[in-house]
């Protein structure tokens, strides 16, 4: 059975290890793929777009480095012509998939001059000044002289890290290496015709499902296992989530309150080279998660290299990291409530990290009794909402937490694949804090989260603060595995796929491009390139009716009657109590950051792409991006107070 769930980002990268074949034929393909469209929220058939998009991401999950293929050889492939895309549709439906096996087979060719290569640079001098950045975006190799250049370029990136570790001389390293690429070629080439055949059937299903939109997945049965531990959100690791390099692991985002964040000890920007002093470069990112993961409360050494200073004065230090590991909750979310002394009352700033709800609390509850706290205990002038890296969650939860700022009303609408529309509404109409109200936002606050700051916004009820927008992801997404009841995975594989739409009232959706943040202030992710936007193939965004205005038409008239009178009683109008006071709270915010020197160093620094994952050791501050919000929301009191 499908089971509907709202689907949060991608936050941390998952391990598998080597997944096992699965137990598909060609027509299992066939009725998976018509599943996934008859499911999608776009797509209903196999068009040659969304061919030619399978059969360029075929391509790259058999060479995703880009360090086997020669582009002549598969350009009728990487860019096809009409006939191709006609051919391979029409192949498609009669589950005929020659076609793929015609590109497993230049591969395994490919694999032959692969290592004819290798033999011929073994002992080749590897040229130096080599960066990692010269393999982003690459192309496909032109010719056998660009391709063997690429492979020694790529051998002096790795064997530079491992020169780093100074404890295993550069033969034994490369040696390791080539037996790990040796042990993935014998996968692609299969030791029988059948073990080749499930091999490109499993890579066609994941090109094929990867072509409708980013959030649109197939997985092997082992993978489907990893993906339930990460929806079960039970991890026993170091909580980091790390980027594949050719020269060890990077560090782009740390978990808080996780061993990787205790002590200062590891930082954004670190390329871990070891595990427990052997050496990851070259790994599959998947091998090397599994030797950082470990059992609760053992010990894990990491080997990172640093790069410390600017320009000139740039140096590379390497450091051992001991961490103790840990649970990663990943969808367990905590709530963390502080308050700012102003006048004779306070500021109070709720730090919500997702939208969670078990037997024992939900994010609704708990935003509920601080605030009833806070009430008790001080003279509450303002809330601070600060949703920042909030990744989303049960969408039930959006629409509860925002009825505790608002009366009664629409808070999302879901447009499925079929077009139906249904609205999820506050019914309640008892909010706890009627009051001056921010949301804190930043790029990585997605989904539910989008959804609470978005429907605020668009009432009038709260001042979007943070970075320029929010991340972007404005769909929803079903399974067919269960998380919540355990089922067993299908030995053919899982996968989940994008459905639908969500709205705000006002009928605009934050996909592809966020919520717009009513007063800028920037934070330590405001200058990187995430968001929906930058993956691959995102859809597009769009909009429907606004629905300020509700008729209960969606529900039956029966239902209608029921609530009718009650529910129209009350209703949240649109207000307009922040607009006057916008533009200024807008300029006092620019002319505080344009003068405040710890804030130009921060941005700057930004600029640079290369901080520490905590400002407080380069700005003498824990958090400038809230520091302003707080001044952002002192203004906004002071001038409401003066009015009246």
């Amino acid at each position: 059975m499908v089971r509907f769930f709202l689907f949060f980002i991608f936050l941390l990268t998952t391990a598998t290890v080597e997944p096992k074949l699965p137990e598909i034929t060609p027509r299992d393909v066939k009725i998976k793929v018509e599943e996934i469209l008859k499911a999608h929220a776009s797509y209903k058939q196999l068009t040659p777009q969304l061919m030619g998009r399978t059969l360029q991401n075929f391509l790259e999950e058999l060479d995703p480095m880009k360090t086997y293929f020669l582009e002549p050889e598969i350009e009728s492939w990487a860019s096809p012509s009409d006939q191709t895309l006609n051919r391979a549709l029409s192949s498609f439906k009669s589950t005929d998939f020659s076609l793929f096996s015609e590109i497993n087979q230049v591969m395994a060719e490919a694999i032959q001059r692969r290592n004819a290569i290798e033999a011929e640079i073994a002992n080749k001098e590897l040229p130096t000044g080599v960066k990692g950045d010269e393999f982003k975006d690459l192309k496909w190799a032109a010719n056998k002289e660009e391709l063997t250049d690429r492979l020694l370029r790529i051998k002096a990136l790795q064997a530079e890290a491992c020169d780093r570790l100074g404890e295993e001389n550069r033969e034994k390293f490369i040696a390791r290496i080539d037996k790990r690429r040796i042990f993935r070629e014998s996968e692609i080439i299969g030791q029988t015709l059948e073990e080749r055949q499930k091999h490109t059937l499993t890579l066609l299903l994941k090109a094929a499902t990867a072509a409708l939109d980013s959030h649109t997945t197939y997985f092997t049965p082992t993978e489907a296992n990893q993906f339930l531990i990460q929806v079960q959100a039970r991890l026993f690791g170091i909580g980091a989530q790390l980027r594949d390099n050719l020269d060890g692991l990077s560090v782009v985002r740390i978990f808080e309150n996780s061993p990787a964040s205790q002590n200062n000890k590891l930082k954004i920007n670190d390329r871990i080279i070891a595990v427990n002093n052997e050496s990851i470069v070259g790994f599959d990112i998947n091998e090397a998660v599994e030797l950082i993961r470990g059992e609760k409360g053992t010990q894990v050494t990491l080997t990172i290299l640093r790069e410390t200073g600017e320009g000139e004065e740039r140096q590379t230090e390497k450091l051992d990291i001991d961490l103790i590991r840990n649970e990663i909750v990943l969808e367990e979310t905590r709530l963390e409530s502080s308050y700012e002394p102003y006048g004779d009352g306070i500021i109070a700033h709720l730090r919500l990290l997702s939208f969670y709800q078990d037997q024992k609390s939900s994010s609704t509850s708990d935003i509920r009794k601080a605030l009833e706290q806070v009430k008790k205990d001080h003279k509450l002038k303002g809330v601070i909402l600060d949703l920042r890296s909030n990744p989303g969650g049960l969408l039930a939860q959006a629409v509860n937490v925002t009825g505790l700022f608002i009366n009664k009303g629409i808070v999302v609408s879901i447009k499925d694949c079929n077009g139906k529309v249904q609205h999820l509404r506050e019914i309640e109409g008892k909010p706890i804090w009627d009051g001056p109200l921010l949301v804190l936002v930043n790029k990585a606050s997605a989904s539910a989260a989008e959804i609470v700051s978005q429907t605020l916004q668009d009432y009038g009820r709260a001042i979007v603060v943070g970075d320029s927008n929010t991340f972007g992801k404005g769909t929803f997404q079903i399974s067919t595995l269960d998380p919540v009841n355990g089922s067993k995975v299908n030995p053919q594989g899982e996968y989940k796929v994008t459905q639908g739409k969500y709205y705000t009232v006002s009928g605009k959706s934050p996909q592809l491009i966020g919520v717009q943040s009513d007063i800028v202030v920037p934070g330590i992710l405001s200058q990187l390139d995430i968001g929906e936007k930058f993956s691959k193939y995102p859809l597009e965004n769009d909009e429907i009716e606004p629905h300020f205005d509700d008729d209960l038409s969606d529900i039956s008239p029966f239902l209608r009657i029921q609530l009718g009178s009650m529910y129209k009683y009350n209703l949240q109008p649109r207000l307009e109590i922040y607009s006057p006071y916008l533009e200024t709270l807008s300029q006092n915010s620019k002319l505080r950051i344009e003068t405040n020197k710890n804030y130009q160093n921060f941005l700057k620094e930004l600029s640079n792409k290369n901080y520490d994952a905590d400002p407080i050791e380069l700005f003498g501050q824990s958090d400038l991006q809230l520091v302003e919000s707080i001044n952002v929301m002192k203004d906004l009191v002071f001038l409401m107070n003066s009015e009246k």
